[in-house]
């Protein structure tokens, strides 16, 4: 293929079509510019597809049958759409005509398979009409323009897609093409009208595919429609052809193009409340949803492994922000509800969608409500428990749920059976796709063995029983044993049930458990990459302007003796000390007001938001007050705020004092605070440990941080910034608590792959129960005696059962507690380790122990009785400690490149875990020494002004003058260096970096300490 211009482009796109495609060649005169539609393509199909009803039409109109059905067509295209006319037909004289036939799911119907057979796919190139645009100028100004469409594909007379080619080669892109959709084509023309002709408008080169699904001139908004190359936008080279051939080889073939339109495409409407000088009026926004090529990529590929190979597989599809994750879960469910493999048989009987977002049950409810355009398909459960189980029970396709129900449903089922009403969860032959919205949320811990047991109960049931011929264990009863084989089964990946896991931010054990391998030949199954949504402009980069901003502070020690303490809990206490002090609240405070005055307020057409990320609730509850008493102090209006914790915080500094979310926001329900942060005059978000996630806010334009960040908890509490929005073209981190390279290595991982660590070795398990029981706490004998109460063949245990389970663990608390505090902790890190690595590992490996089983169930439960670290108690500083001085400096100002360097691995359980570093006691003297230094500059000499100012008011200090007159040097300049520490801290703000070097760097202090005794000691002595 080596054509030099679009003319040639256009050829190949067609002889590809026409030749391997399932198209058919149309010519410009074929098509009806009073219609919009190909009228003998129309009347074809019909009288092919539907003769009976085309003769019994015929024998009641006669000659005028095509022209009155044409007209019946148009009609309802107009009144309801080509998407619905084509999904659902339309009606002439009472009878209801098919205008298209979808592949049926299985092929157990042959007369259905015929009828598809009856579609005619149809390309058409240079269709030509008259518009209803005029031309501006020249000769013909004010006659109506003839607009002639490079391509034009219809099903069955009706136009569907449109597109424009440009070719490099003749100085032409598909920018070009865009640019000619939005001042050169008008939506008031028929074949362009939303909704009511064709759906898709691409505007393409052999580099680029862009898209759009609704011409609105110079509104007009282009997606981009490319495979991305190398992690990032674009398309990558193709061996022998053009780079885009995939829209007309794969997308736009005539199966392909007939399932987007039966299973993809879909009407997004939105509705939102806007108050006007009138009241409050509805504005419905409608939006045709074409799925972009990761989207119809990643469902294609996810049904297409599934059907070859069943269920009983783990995928994890790593979609980054922005990129469209609500659509792509709806077309999944769909398409897994109602998949068959090669022998026409159910691949799913359900379908689980778990997820906490209420958008994504709405969302997916309508949507599917659009491709079956029936009631029932969809159930989300939002009572109770009991719902879920008879929504399980009575085979519901899709059921959207929330993960934390399945835990539960033991206990609805015993409710329900109480009430008369009882149900039963049959599993049996039964196989399920669950959905996973946000995977490491949702797929850790007793919740997901939860899920895992509930819909395996029958494969459970049975592998027990042929496990326990053939164990031998006389220190359990039967039931106990097979209660043990029950929760380690459940552990472990179900044969029946296929997870499909969406996240951005995988951990590493989220890339372990959900293993199956994409191109790559590792997890995930599939990808699009944060750099690529970055790109192609669906999300913002967060890290374009980031600041950042060091805090300099002297602590000094108050009591007088000096006295041992732990250096982590210590050093943990001096940072929470220095967190909540006024002093750095209020100039942290001063700076984000300001910048977000002079920056912020007027971005987005004086519409833009920030979020303050603090680091604790009291913290929030302090700059909140901060907030708020600057903001009146200086008069300034149109900036209020809003604070958002959870429960009741009291001051310890304010005693009596108590704190809530709604009362601190003025009686503003917690439901209704992101609504209300919507409004105009709310501009600022105080946040601790809430709205960090999941939060869709595209006003959100700035992010204060005034708390640590790593990790995962770093991407996604910044990622809040990332939404796009009509005028957003940049936002602004000022970062407080992070320095550059922490949050580059948080976000590098997720910008384009995710590499891991090695994955633990399951011997480490015997590793560590070998250990866990060469320290005689506790014995086997007690693992037992907990174990025959524990897995009692009951649903729930009863108060003499609780009774016995915490004498049980007594005991062992007690061998505990008489042990050194050094070996307790060092014993309870490995018994976190060994609850962390068995929760982890047994969800990959099938171990068939039930000695592990029974030590994880004993060590969980001893874990939450034995006393906490430090008997319960934080270690408190505050009464030892006084700040001196405190200072706050930006550092940085810039771009944080992800283009750059490498990415960490992530890290997995690997260790045996030998307890956490033991914290080694300092004197808290030295601590405060070294956290100075840590904090403290290393500047130049500085300019000798300020000194001068110094050395000035020193010299009218009548008490100094005094003591250089009446004594020799020496004694002079012990006097004066007790002095020197008040004149600088008067002079602080002459030269902040001075004195900041000046307080925490002894040798800079000797010698400016020298160099003024000197001076003072001459000009006083010269001047007396």
């Amino acid at each position: 293929m080596s054509g030099q211009t679009e003319r040639d482009f256009e050829t190949a796109i067609e002889a590809g079509l026409t030749s391997s495609g399932g198209y058919e060649k149309r010519g410009p005169a074929d098509y009806d510019e009073g219609l919009a539609l190909f009228p003998e393509d129309v009347t074809g199909f019909l009288k092919d597809s539907q003769p009976a009803k085309w003769a019994a039409l015929e024998a009641l109109l006669g000659p005028k049958t095509a022209a009155t059905v044409l007209d019946s067509l148009a009609k309802e295209l107009d009144l309801k759409g080509t998407l619905h006319v084509l999904r659902h037909g339309f009606k002439c004289y009472g009878k209801t005509f098919r205008m298209a036939w979808f592949r049926p799911n299985t092929r157990m119907n042959p007369e259905a398979a015929e009828h598809y057979a009856k579609n005619r796919l149809t390309i058409a190139r240079q269709v030509g009409f008259t518009s209803v645009m005029k031309k501006a100028d020249g000769p013909d100004a004010n006659r109506h323009r003839r607009c002639i469409i490079d391509v034009t594909l219809a099903v069955n007379g009706i136009p569907v897609v449109t597109a424009e080619l440009k070719n490099p080669l003749t100085g032409q892109r598909a920018a070009d093409a865009m640019r000619q959709y939005a001042h050169e084509r008008d939506e008031r023309d028929l074949l362009f009208a939303f909704k009511k002709r064709a759906l898709v408008h691409f505007a393409l080169d052999p580099d680029e595919v862009w898209m759009t699904t609704r011409l609105r001139g110079k509104e007009t908004h282009f997606l981009p429609f490319n495979r991305g190359n190398n992690h990032g936008a674009g398309n990558p080279p193709a061996e022998g052809n053009w780079k885009t051939h995939y829209l007309w080889d794969e997308v736009l073939k005539a199966d392909s193009l007939l399932e987007i339109l039966q299973r993809f495409m879909h009407l997004e409407a939105k509705e939102k409340q806007v108050k006007t000088d009138k009241g409050v009026r509805t504005v419905r926004k409608e939006t045709m949803i074409f799925p972009r090529y990761h989207q119809l990529d990643a469902v294609r590929r996810l049904v297409a492994h599934a059907k070859a190979h069943g269920s009983g597989r783990n995928y994890l599809i790593q979609h980054s922000a922005g990129s469209g994750k609500s659509n792509s879960i709806a077309w999944l469910a769909h398409r897994l509800a109602s998949l068959h493999d090669a022998q026409d048989e159910k691949v799913f009987h359900s379908v689980v969608v778990v997820t906490d977002r209420r958008v994504l049950d709405q969302q997916l409810q309508a949507t599917i409500y659009q491709f079956e355009h029936k009631t029932g398909v969809v159930e989300k459960i939002d009572e109770d428990t009991q719902q879920l189980a008879r929504a399980l029970s009575q085979g519901t396709p899709i059921v959207i749920t929330t993960i934390q129900k399945f835990p539960f449903i033991s206990q609805a089922l015993l409710t329900l059976e109480k009430k008369g009403s009882g149900v039963t969860i049959d599993t049996a032959g039964k196989r399920f796709a669950v959905i996973v919205d946000e995977a490491h949320s949702s797929q850790s811990g007793e919740t997901a063995t939860a899920l895992r047991g509930m819909l395996n109960q029958h494969g459970i049931e049975a592998a027990i029983a042929a496990q326990l011929s053939d164990e031998e264990d006389d220190a359990l009863s039967d039931d106990a044993r097979a209660a043990v084989l029950r929760d380690a089964l459940k552990r472990a990946r179900q044969p029946n049930l296929s997870v499909f896991a969406f996240t951005a931010t995988p951990k590493f054990k989220t890339k372990a458990l959900f293993d199956e391998p994409g191109p790559s030949g590792t997890s995930p199954f599939h990808e699009y990459s944060m750099r690529q949504a970055i790109e192609e402009g669906f999300i913002m980069d967060v890290l374009a302007n980031y600041t950042t901003y060091k805090r300099f502070f002297g602590l000094i020690k108050q009591v007088e003796n000096d006295p041992d303490v732990p250096r982590k809990k210590a050093a943990k206490a001096l940072a929470r000390y220095l967190e909540l002090h006024p002093v750095n609240i209020e100039q942290v405070v001063s700076v984000i007001v300001e910048h977000f005055r002079l920056y912020v307020m007027h971005e987005l057409g004086g519409r833009a938001k920030a979020m303050v990320v603090t680091g604790s609730r009291l913290a929030a509850v302090r700059y909140k007050l901060a907030f708020d008493r600057y903001i009146k102090d200086q008069g300034y209006t149109g900036i209020r705020s809003l604070v958002a914790f959870s429960g009741t915080v009291e001051d310890p500094d304010d005693p009596g004092s108590s704190y809530t979310e709604v009362a601190m926001n003025e009686g503003l329900a917690e439901s209704e605070l992101p609504e209300t942060f919507e409004r105009d005059d709310y501009r600022v978000l105080l946040v601790a440990e809430k709205y960090q996630t999941g939060f869709d806010q595209p006003l959100l334009q700035t992010m204060y941080v005034v708390k640590r960040l790593a990790g995962v908890q770093a991407v996604q509490t910044l990622s809040r910034l990332n939404r796009i929005a009509p005028g957003k073209s940049r936002t602004f981190v000022l970062d407080f608590a992070n320095e550059e390279d922490d949050i580059f290595q948080a976000f590098k991982p997720y910008y384009e792959t995710t590499p891991v660590d090695e994955n633990a070795d399951p011997q480490r398990l015997s590793e560590l129960q070998h250990r866990l029981l060469e320290w005689a706490i506790f014995t086997p004998a007690d693992v037992t005696a907990f174990a025959e109460i524990w897995y009692s063949h009951k649903r729930e245990h009863s108060a003499s059962d609780h009774k016995k389970m915490n004498a049980a663990l007594d005991v062992v608390v007690q061998r505990f507690a008489e042990r050194e505090e050094e070996e307790r902790e060092e014993f309870r890190g490995q018994l976190a380790a060994y609850r962390n690595l068995y929760a982890f590992l047994s969800q990959i490996i099938p171990y068939q122990d039930s000695d592990l089983e029974r030590l994880y169930t004993f060590v969980r439960n001893l874990l939450a009785k034995l006393p906490p670290p430090g008997e319960g108690q934080g270690f408190v500083l505050d009464d030892e400690v006084a700040l001196r001085f405190f200072r706050l400096q930006q550092m940085t100002e810039g771009y944080i490149d992800l283009a750059q360097g490498e990415a960490y691995p992530l890290k997995g359980p690997t260790d045996v875990g030998t307890g956490g570093v033991r914290d080694e006691p300092v004197a808290l003297s030295s601590l405060i020494d070294t956290l100075n230094e840590r904090f403290g500059t290393d500047f130049t000499e500085a300019d000798q002004l300020f000194f001068d100012q110094i050395r000035a008011s020193a010299e009218s200090d009548e008490n100094i003058a005094e003591a250089a007159r009446a004594n020799n040097y020496s004694n002079f300049a012990a006097y004066f260096d007790r002095m020197l520490d008040e004149l600088f801290i008067a002079r602080m703000e002459g030269n902040e970096e001075i004195f900041s070097r000046v307080m925490t760097d002894a040798e800079f202090r000797s010698t400016a300490h020298e160099h003024l005794a000197q001076e003072i000691f001459r000009r006083v002595r010269e001047q007396a």
